[in-house]
């Protein structure tokens, strides 16, 4: 079911007072705020304190199609935290979000601002997720046991401003009226809150004028706000478990032992004749959902006290929301339906804990979840479009701000290196003391790792987000690739060099172990880098908000629609402080399904180090043609089938296996051979087949580039090539032959140019980019405290240019000297 826009009430031809009245009967209103086409909507009323989404659709074995969670009112930071917490969740689902607005301070002190605020929070999230949101403002009101219960003068007058509030905005959010069922009221035997209601309001509650508030007076009537302000009307129902139709509640009934419900129980607090000692005029269904044409809220559960002899657990609950479930085709109106998912101390069970879940034991939730999958009346999720954590890590791609013509800076980025690669031979005969000095032994490649240095800083530079010269470079003037591309494929370039002397002389058995050791310390070093990025958002001046979470530029698999959205990274991280914690928390973090977004494409690095004794095996066998046969094979399978994941983890939204394996595998086999290949590419024939290869490519995007811009016939060209280029030749995640054919340019013409120019290079970069790269692990991973640090200063001016500059050039050199000091190389890898 789509997203449901449920619109605001016109106002009724008679106006309905907001003043407390008596509704004997029913009142006749219109009203476009339908019910789900057909049936309820069914979800918990969790305690997100200790419980998350995940782990009650876990529990369920099915999706619910809402959500219901209570937040304190007025807003304050945590407060607001939590409501878009448990929004992102809901959204994961396709869930509707019920949110019961709890007054922390008097009714009397509630003014429209507060309510602009939790407006404002209201249209956010509807913005970002398309979630429907009902707002329960004060629930339970006509109940002493609640602090702004039984005021109906101050009640209505703020549950009105709020409504005006929320139907003057654009978040399309329901206002509903949910006050508890009647029996036992004024519930003096619940909390004596009577006794600081003052005389208007005592005389409002009379409403049979004996002077005095009795069971004979109206439960519901005096609190009703108007037409105008309520969208829906709701009902908390709840089973004590304890007495009969006589005696309802109260702390004074004890709870002696758990009981079943009586047949018929529900039906008969629908016909208001439950738990009453004075007879009703109306019954709430007929007054206030038929009566008004208002879909209705249910608010249910049944509480089960461990310990206490009597009724099984299953007897008591199933027996509960059977009877519910039997009422529903009795009752249209009823458009959705809580179940409270808690275990709490009771006032009502004498203090006792008790519980009240339907899901924590697996034959209660199965036979849960059978019985509403038999009803014709309960709609189970999603039923809107769901917002998986997936798309939000999808969400953290990074593309380059071309200025709006992609592919006019990948084709002028093409050509000047094509120029730099051919000006290099021209320099390579005149000033050959330029050159770097191979001598053909086997070991490190300075140049390699002065590239490598360059890249990893344009990693870190692209990761702490302020504007400056060091942004635009590693942003805009880098061609189709970025530095994750390179990164991936040096990585593997230097494994593929360095194992082999491992190999050489340690052995195959121990190189391998070996290669095991660094996989299992880098995944290690990984869950605690996720660790320690969870702990720290527990300080308060520290704003981890800003890489545990990330706003989408419309960059992700959901396009520019959902730019502006805002991702949770660390989906159920909270649950890990539990004890024990749920599996499900614990499963996504073994799996790196949580994490900082700056950091996700290390768990790709976790996978690829454990391929590297089996790749390089087969290599050293001369069994590279098998390697690179099966990793096209792979590559292609993500190409055709891009559905198919072999983890949950978070870097396969953004850095696919499949994919990107591709690069690392390529990166091995040349890496063993480099001594090989360069030795053939610098033959005669090499050279040749090298510039043909660079000028043919540069030359090919320069000319569609010139049809494009000119408007000349390409001949056997089409002339719209060029539009559709970017889209099916260089898109990053999926990692296209275009991006593919421009690593191999830059890794060939950077090469060229680093042999010929090595010395003027290496005397003004080497300094810096050399250790860098040599260590660009250990950089990688402490990039994202940088990028943390840089997030919480405060006040900070992403883009002053200046500031930006400053800021990274401080980073940077701090890197160069943590390297230099081997900071910490013991524990964080390389």
């Amino acid at each position: 079911m789509r997203r449901l826009a449920l619109r605001a009430v016109a106002a009724l031809a008679a106006a309905v007072a907001v003043v407390p009245m008596a509704l004997g009967g029913a009142v006749s209103a219109s009203a476009d705020t339908a019910p789900p086409a057909q049936g309820a909507w069914f979800g918990p009323d969790l305690d997100w304190g200790s419980d998350a989404p995940d782990g009650y659709e876990g529990r369920l074995g099915a999706t619910p199609s809402l959500y219901g969670v209570n937040i304190d009112y007025p807003l304050d930071r945590d407060a607001a935290e939590r409501w878009r917490t448990s929004a992102r969740a809901a959204a994961a689902q396709g869930a509707v979000l019920v949110v019961s607005l709890e007054p922390s301070e008097d009714l009397a002190a509630l003014d429209a601002d507060e309510a602009g605020r939790a407006d404002d929070l209201l249209t956010e999230i509807h913005d970002q997720y398309g979630t429907l949101q009902l707002v329960r403002f004060a629930p339970e009101m006509n109940g002493s046991w609640q602090t702004w219960g039984q005021q109906p003068t101050e009640f209505v007058r703020a549950f009105s401003q709020f409504a005006d509030v929320v139907h003057a905005g654009s978040s399309e959010a329901r206002m509903v009226w949910a006050p508890s069922y009647g029996a036992g009221y004024p519930f003096t035997d619940a909390d004596g809150r009577l006794d600081a209601t003052d005389a208007r309001d005592e005389s409002i509650l009379d409403t049979d004028a004996n002077g005095t508030v009795t069971e004979a007076d109206d439960p519901y009537g005096p609190y009703y706000p108007g037409d105008d302000a309520v969208d829906w009307v709701g009902l908390s129902m709840f089973y004590f478990a304890k007495g009969d139709a006589s005696t309802a509640a109260g702390t004074s009934v004890p709870l002696v032992e758990n009981q079943a419900p009586t047949a018929g129980e529900v039906q008969q607090r629908f016909d208001e004749s439950w738990g009453y000692a004075e007879p009703q005029s109306g019954d709430f269904y007929e007054r206030f959902a038929v009566g008004l044409d208002r879909p209705m809220l249910l608010d249910t559960g049944a509480l089960y006290a461990p310990g206490l002899d009597g009724a099984a657990e299953l007897d008591v609950k199933q027996g509960w929301w059977r009877q519910v479930l039997d009422t529903l085709p009795d009752h249209p109106r009823i458009a959705g339906v809580t179940w409270l998912e808690t275990v709490r101390d009771e006032a009502e069970a004498g203090g006792r804990e008790v519980d009240w879940r339907a899901t924590e034991v697996d034959g209660i939730a199965g036979s849960l979840r059978t019985d509403l999958e038999a009803s014709d009346d309960i709609v189970l999720g999603p039923v809107t479009d769901r917002v998986t954590p997936a798309d939000g890590d999808a969400a953290t791609v990074q593309v380059r701000d071309g200025g709006g013509d992609e592919m006019g800076w990948i084709v002028g980025l093409a050509v000047a290196l094509a120029l730099a690669f051919l000006l290099s031979g021209l320099v390579g005969r005149l000033l050959p003391r330029w050159r770097y000095p191979d001598d053909g032994k086997p070991g490190r490649d300075l140049r390699i790792d002065l590239f490598r240095g360059f890249i990893i800083l344009a990693v870190v530079i692209t990761h702490i987000e302020v504007a400056g010269p060091y942004s635009f470079v590693t942003l805009k003037a880098v061609g189709a690739i970025t530095g994750a591309e390179m990164f991936v494929f040096l990585s593997g370039l230097v494994l593929g060099m360095v194992y082999p002397l491992g190999v050489k002389k340690f052995g195959e058995k121990t190189a391998a172990i070996g290669a095991f050791v660094r996989a299992r310390k880098q995944y290690v070093v990984t869950l605690a880098v996720i660790l320690i990025v969870f702990a720290l958002s527990f300080v308060p001046f520290l704003n981890t908000a800003e890489i545990t979470t990330f706003t989408d530029r419309g960059t992700g698999s959901t396009g520019s629609g959902a730019m502006g959205r805002v991702y949770d990274l660390y989906p159920n991280a909270d649950r890990l402080l539990d004890y024990p914690p749920p599996w499900y928390a614990i499963r996504q973090l073994l799996l790196l399904e949580m994490g900082p977004w700056p950091f996700n494409i290390m768990g790709l690095f976790v996978v690829l180090s454990l391929t590297i004794p089996a790749l390089m095996w087969l290599v050293k066998r001369g069994g590279w043609w098998i390697v690179l046969g099966a990793s096209w094979a792979v590559y292609l399978l993500g190409v055709f089938r891009p559905d198919i994941q072999l983890l949950p983890s978070q870097f396969e939204a953004v850095f696919p296996l499949f994919a990107w394996q591709v690069l690392f595998t390529h990166g091995l086999v040349i890496g063993n051979y480099r001594a090989q290949i360069v030795r053939a590419l610098t033959t005669t024939l090499g050279k040749v087949l090298v510039g043909v290869g660079v000028v043919g490519y540069a030359g090919f995007l320069g000319l569609i580039w010139a049809g494009h811009a000119y408007g000349f016939d390409l001949g056997p060209i089409p002339t719209s090539i060029y539009d559709t280029l970017y889209a099916t030749g260089y898109q990053r995640v999926d990692m296209q032959w275009g991006r593919l054919v421009d690593v191999a340019l830059v890794v060939v013409c950077v090469y060229a140019i680093l042999t010929v120019f090595w010395k003027p290079i290496s005397a003004a970069l080497g300094w810096l980019w050399i250790p860098l790269g040599q260590a660009s692990l250990y950089v990688f991973i402490w990039q994202v405290f940088f990028a943390l640090a840089v997030a919480s200063i405060p006040g900070l001016d992403r883009t002053d240019v200046l500031v930006g500059t400053a800021i990274h050039t401080v980073v940077i050199m701090l890197l160069w000297w943590m390297v230099r000091k081997r900071f910490l190389f013991s524990v964080i890898p390389r």
